[in-house]
């Protein structure tokens, strides 16, 4: 398959696993990828313009970056719902920014090419993957195994309680569950969310690490 090695997903004794397509039971590497966007309500309406992605083994309890850009769009296109959008105005993410990046169509080419076949997931996957890289332009809807999301994980670990009846607990913010359950500051914040993609999913690597270790989370 071009170099690539698909993974399927696997019942052990221990949980869920997952081994390379006609071989043995594999190492538990996962891709942890974390987008930045122009706003929530997704595709077609919103654009990724920073997406990161990172490595993980589990067993290992190491982190490695993989891959890291921003996506590039003739901005002098946008309308002000997209030149104003809260990425531009509360991180160092700039419109210069996107202007010089590479063409988003080659970024996009190039995180299909890397996760392909991989077990992927997210903080939110149903943000990062439903609202984004499911839809168009991305369609990556069966192109990777997705994993548990880390933070449908974390909630009931964090226990932030919930203002909706029925709910008891709401979903916690990912730089809230990184301060609560990992140990020290492993991805390097500093206490402070940048709100970069890498950055973030670094921070949700090593959340995962650390629920994995205390049997808190399973892929």
């Amino acid at each position: 398959m071009d170099g690539f090695m698909t993974y399927e997903r696997v019942k052990t004794p221990r949980g869920d696993a997952f081994r390379t397509v006609g071989e043995s039971l594999s190492a538990d590497e996962i891709y942890v990828l974390d987008t930045e966007t122009t706003g929530l309500q997704g595709a077609p309406r919103d654009l990724v313009v920073d997406v990161g992605i990172c490595r993980v083994s589990l067993s290992e309890g190491t982190v490695d970056d993989v891959y890291s850009s921003v996506l590039g769009y003739e901005t002098d296109e946008w309308d002000d719902y997209l030149r104003e959008a809260w990425i531009f105005q509360n991180t160092d993410m700039t419109l210069e920014m996107v202007e010089e990046a590479p063409p988003a169509l080659t970024v996009i080419d190039d995180v299909r090419r890397i996760l392909r076949g991989k077990p992927v997931t997210a903080y939110n996957t149903g943000y990062d993957f439903g609202k984004f890289l499911y839809e168009e332009p991305w369609n990556m809807r069966g192109w990777f195994v997705e994993c548990a999301d880390i933070m449908v994980a974390a909630t009931p670990v964090c226990k932030v309680p919930s203002e909706y009846y029925g709910r008891q607990y709401k979903f916690p913010k990912l730089d809230y569950a990184y301060a609560k359950i990992v140990d020290g500051d492993p991805a390097g914040i500093h206490g402070v969310q940048d709100h970069r993609a890498l950055s973030d999913a670094r921070m949700a690597s090593h959340l995962m690490i650390a629920m994995s270790r205390n049997g808190q989370y399973r892929p």
